[in-house]
């Protein structure tokens, strides 16, 4: 971090207060910062307390004329190696993705040809509104670098995801994006599968689970940036991805076991993340079925195993690893899971734990493989995405 250029922009949000000590830690890594602020940020924190961090004189002020005729304000994002917008505010964020530039932040924003980490912080509701995850969702598939929330009490009194994630965490994220990527599997395939699938019942019901694909999407992500051509095998979820990515939209365990079956045979891992129904009707209505008598039964049979079947192929086979998502003796199930279909690595997570899992942007996984296990402790499902791919690459090479 020896002089790197860190622009901090700080927007209104009681999470403010928690910057200083972003600042300090950053500096002590050999970075240079400057901050902005929006006029918010400053009912909840002092331009001087974060001047006296950082060492410089705070902007706040598109329109300054006495900082127009020295350097001028654009040159700031001229001068960053790295913007961190933090906390930042529902509000920001709509102005980032409406491309405004009514403020000194907004403009900056606009300006800068460096990468920018953007660390929500808001009430829980205000995260959860379709609105604000369809700004982040954007901004995502723009290129800007979402880093958290977290989950856990609010100011207000709510428990839920939109607290900032701590200085320390903004801090080892800063560092990453100075760490030269590692092409670790570069030529090499993957295949993945991700998200829930949906049975039909009828024309209009279905039968599915709570995977939001978050897992999924975030391990076909870290597998473009370590260099691989990936294939996600995706059920009905609504997220984006990278353009790198060879996305197939399936609805059915049996769409999604006749994908993985052909891309797999042409992969070098695959890596089964998906909540697949393990039954489906026996037979779907033609029309929608009406309410009629007190009880309904429906008869079920068996999907097929997508996991199992890929792990059987006796020709161009796969590195297998498969995810178990458990509520009660998870490492148990897991264990028994990966001797039973024969699978190369396995990937447990208690989902009963809130906080991680299904529709979490965090999880902690528990992970399994012939001789040796290891713990990769919660964190945002795209750092623990990083994680796992560097336990296959060890375990390929081992």
């Amino acid at each position: 971090m020896l002089n790197k250029n860190i622009l901090v922009i700080v927007t209104g949000g009681i999470a403010a207060y928690k910057m200083p000590e972003y600042i300090r830690r950053i500096k002590e890594q050999g970075a240079k910062v400057k901050v902005v602020m929006t006029s918010g940020a400053k009912a909840f924190i002092t331009p001087l307390t974060l001047q006296a961090v950082s060492g410089e004189p705070v902007a706040d002020d598109l329109l300054d004329p006495q900082a127009e005729a020295a350097m001028g304000h654009i040159e700031f994002a001229k001068w960053a190696d790295l913007v961190v917008v933090a906390p930042a505010s529902a509000d920001t964020i709509a102005k980032i993705r409406a491309g405004l530039a009514n403020d000194l932040a907004t403009t900056l924003l606009l300006a800068t040809p460096a990468p920018v980490a953007i660390c929500p912080a808001m009430n829980q509701q205000m995260y959860a509104n379709p609105a604000t995850q369809e700004n982040l969702n954007v901004l995502k598939q723009r290129g800007f670098n979402i880093l958290g929330p977290a989950s856990g009490e609010q100011a207000c009194g709510d428990i839920g995801f939109g607290r900032m994630i701590e200085p320390a965490d903004i801090v080892q994220n800063t560092l990453n994006f100075f760490i030269p990527k590692q092409q670790y599997f570069a030529g090499k395939s993957i295949t993945i599968t991700a998200g829930p699938t949906r049975e039909a019942l009828d024309p209009v019901r279905y039968i599915s689970n709570h995977s939001s694909g978050k897992m999924g999407f975030a391990i076909a992500e870290a597998a473009i940036e370590a260099g691989a051509s990936v294939n996600l095998i995706a059920g009905p979820v609504n997220l984006t991805h990278s353009e790198k990515i060879n996305r197939i939209d399936v609805i059915s365990a049996e769409q999604m076991h006749e994908a993985a079956l052909t891309l797999s045979k042409s992969s070098d891992i695959f890596i089964a993340c998906a909540a697949v129904a393990d039954y489906r009707p026996a037979n779907i209505a033609e029309q929608k079925l009406k309410k009629s008598d007190e009880d309904m039964t429906i008869t079920m049979i068996k999907n097929p195993d997508i996991v199992k079947d890929v792990a059987a192929l006796e020709k161009q086979r796969p590195f297998v690893v498969g995810f178990a998502a458990e509520t009660q003796d998870v490492e148990s199930y897991a264990q028994q899971k990966m001797q039973r279909k024969n699978l190369d690595m396995i990937c447990a997570n208690d989902v009963s734990i809130a906080g991680q899992g299904f529709n979490s942007d965090q999880n902690a996984l528990k992970v399994y493989w012939q001789g040796g296990s290891k713990d990769l402790p919660l964190n945002g499902k795209n750092i623990l995405a990083h994680d796992l791919l560097k336990l296959i690459h060890q375990q390929l090479n081992a």
